[in-house]
């Protein structure tokens, strides 16, 4: 039988300067702003054996003469799924800086770590020396995403400047991360692997020990053993060629689990690392969102959803209504109520805790009572919405919800409505009804098994530092 002649095969290789070339060119009328520097500027670093693009890892191969390249179609395949993004530079996320970074777990051989590196502020007192040392402290790119053009920086009242990024490059970055960390664990695990099935070295020409030589000294060392594969027990599973799988679908596994449990126990992070988002269902699961108010997990959510359904405290029981609210009470209703009837305490009683609660009474129960003014095109709402309450929830008839305008043109308008919070769980449990009928069909008073005995308290974040979420 004739051997079958195989084409001759063309790896299509390129370098890693034409790569950039190609980059910068194929992604020009991306909605996401890139770098020319993506492989050859920090923090790229193609002779760990990868370059990030995007939420996408494109390994590096050292070609012949010791030159570093990747493959073409590769870097394409990235800037295709770059040009899918859609970015809405007025939904932004804060990126930092924070009192205190958020406590993940991260590996330490991943380098890209967006979020430290954006929010590292140099420690030296102010001037053009401060100035040079920040540029040299931020890095010029993050995965070829030049967010130096998307950057926006806020500054209120004096205090020190904070930074912001818009949610949909938030996502892209956690997605980039995820990548990497898990591109490097797998490379360890093939690493540990051939370490554990290569045969020990002997000399070619080596005598065969005899028998009497088989018999190790009392005091001889113990023979070297090869290490283990770690054990990275996150529910991903790794093939024979060392990928992994993309994070699963979260399926409800800690329904009615209390945070305050879960939390302690070891290996919830790297468990939690395994899921994608349970709301936007495409980012991988950073925190574990869990209600204030009852102290039930509600789902594993990334950084992106976790922020955005953070209510904007200005001091314990006074939140700002955000326009993020709209996408929260109206464009993607059905899922975040979905959400948040998670918690066993809230589907029993059929409510939301009490900031969000207060949120929904002002931006949507007091629609109609919020006035607008002439603006260039028709009117525009006026001022700033506020919302703040006396007492709360756990007195239910002496708690009192005020919806207010602030920074209004012309002075007036600073109260407009004043709403008991029964009346204001009356009207919530009505507005579910009709705009989430399965999500109401699922709450009810009847649903009261495995309930805390005891409320607990709404635990108010008045220093707009952290990221912990109601």
């Amino acid at each position: 039988m004739s051997e079958r002649v195989m084409p001759p095969r063309t790896d299509g290789l390129i370098t890693l300067g034409a790569a950039d070339a190609l980059w910068v060119e194929v992604t020009a009328g991306s909605a996401v702003p890139t770098a020319s520097g993506a492989f050859t500027r920090p923090p790229a670093h193609p002779r760990a054996g990868y370059v990030l693009l995007g939420g996408r890892v494109v390994a590096t191969v050292r070609a012949t003469g010791g030159q570093w390249s990747v493959p073409e179609a590769e870097v394409r395949r990235a800037a295709a799924e770059l040009h899918a993004v859609r970015m809405d530079r007025q939904d932004l996320v804060r990126i930092g800086p924070f009192r205190a970074a958020p406590g993940q777990e991260r590996d330490e051989e991943t380098p890209l770590r967006w979020r430290r590196r954006l929010t590292e502020e140099p420690r030296e007192p102010g001037g053009p020396e401060r100035a040079a040392r920040c540029e040299a402290v931020r890095p010029y790119h993050l995965a070829g995403i030049d967010w130096r053009r998307i950057l926006v920086e806020r500054t209120r009242d004096g205090t020190r400047p904070t930074w912001w990024l818009p949610r949909a490059v938030v996502r892209l970055l956690d997605a980039a991360e995820h990548a990497e960390t898990r591109w490097v664990r797998a490379a360890r695990t093939r690493r540990a692997s051939a370490a554990a099935t290569e045969p020990p070295f002997r000399p070619r020409h080596a005598p065969e020990p005899s028998h009497h030589s088989q018999a190790r000294p009392r005091h001889a060392p113990e023979p070297s053993r090869p290490r283990q594969a770690p054990d990275t027990d996150d529910g991903r599973t790794t093939d024979p060629e060392g990928r992994t799988a993309p994070p699963r679908p979260y399926n409800g596994e800690l329904t009615g689990q209390v945070y305050s449990v879960l939390s302690r126990k070891p290996g919830t992070s790297r468990r939690m690392a395994g899921w994608a988002c349970a709301v936007c269902r495409t980012a991988p699961a950073a925190v574990l969102d869990h209600c204030h108010e009852h102290g039930y997990v509600r789902a594993p959510v990334c950084q992106s959803c976790n922020t955005q359904e953070r209510p904007d405290h200005l001091y314990s029981n006074d939140i700002r209504v955000a326009n993020r609210y709209t996408r929260l009470f109206h464009t993607d209703a059905d899922h975040w109520l979905r959400h948040w009837h998670r918690c066993p305490g809230c589907r029993a009683r059929t409510t939301l805790p009490l900031p969000h609660l207060a949120a929904w009474t002002a931006h949507t129960a007091c629609r109609s009572l919020r006035p607008t003014h002439p603006a260039s095109r028709g009117r525009a709402p006026c001022g700033v919405l506020r919302v703040s309450w006396t007492g709360s929830q756990n007195a239910p008839r002496s708690c009192l919800l005020t919806v207010a305008v602030d920074f209004c043109p012309s002075g007036e308008h600073r109260v407009l409505a004043r709403v008991p919070y029964r009346e204001a769980a009356e009207r919530f449990r009505v507005w579910l009804a009709e705009t989430a009928p399965a999500v109401a069909a699922a709450a009810g008073p009847d649903r009261l098994d495995g309930l805390p005995a005891e409320i607990r308290p709404v635990i108010a974040d008045t220093s707009g530092e952290g990221l912990a979420l109601f």
